[in-house]
């Protein structure tokens, strides 16, 4: 059994949020291909710890081996919580959308609660070392501007190719819906054209 973590970053329902839609359709095809388990998680809707003070001085207390207040214990406890989560899992399924050429800003929370160094990865004498392998990502990205042919403004996915590689996790795919927002009377032509590089995609992956 495959198991399956659906990271959702758009607070927008289903309907209205294309990273979602092509996201959905993509892991339907993945319970269509094999045995998968699906595990869901809405960062707009659970708790999802921000890098704070709260927090730095929660980590700077566990390096000198002090007590942690309740509230840093119940922080630390809940960042780990979601770092099993994904450790957990065989593929992640990162429905994010494209907002002012970034993320999401709980989406960046979100990859904050997994790089974690001493877990995922680690300081060596030739550099940082990615301690996670043999899980797959999946980048499922809505872009409302048409970015294909301008490289050097696809932050989001050189960022996450980048941060994944970082933790050691080098089998990344980027699947793509663009172009929406630029024209909207091709919007449902342009979902349904990623919708099939979803299907094709959905074979390789399992």
């Amino acid at each position: 059994m495959t198991k399956i973590l659906v990271v959702n970053s758009n607070p927008k329902p289903l309907e209205l949020s294309f990273s979602r839609q092509l996201g959905k359709h993509f892991v339907d095809q993945l319970q269509a291909v094999g045995q998968v388990e699906v595990a869901q998680v809405n960062l707009y809707e659970e708790t999802i710890p921000m890098i704070d003070g709260l927090v730095l001085d929660a980590w700077g207390k566990l390096g000198a081996g002090e007590a942690l207040s309740a509230e840093q214990q119940a922080t630390v406890g809940r960042m780990n919580e979601i770092l099993e989560q994904f450790l957990a899992a065989d593929v992640v399924v990162f429905e994010v959308p494209m907002w002012n050429l970034s993320y999401p800003p709980m989406f960046k929370a979100y990859i904050d609660n997994i790089t974690i160094a001493g877990r995922t990865f680690k300081y060596t004498p030739e550099g940082p070392q990615g301690l996670v392998g043999g899980k797959k990502i999946v980048l499922v990205e809505a872009r409302g501007g048409a970015y294909a042919e301008m490289p050097a403004l696809q932050f989001t996915h050189n960022y996450m190719q980048a941060a994944m590689g970082f933790i050691g996790i080098t089998d990344y795919h980027n699947l793509v819906v663009e172009g929406m927002a630029a024209a909207p009377d091709q919007a449902p032509a342009l979902l349904e054209e990623a919708k099939k590089r979803a299907e094709e995609l959905a074979k390789q992956v399992l």
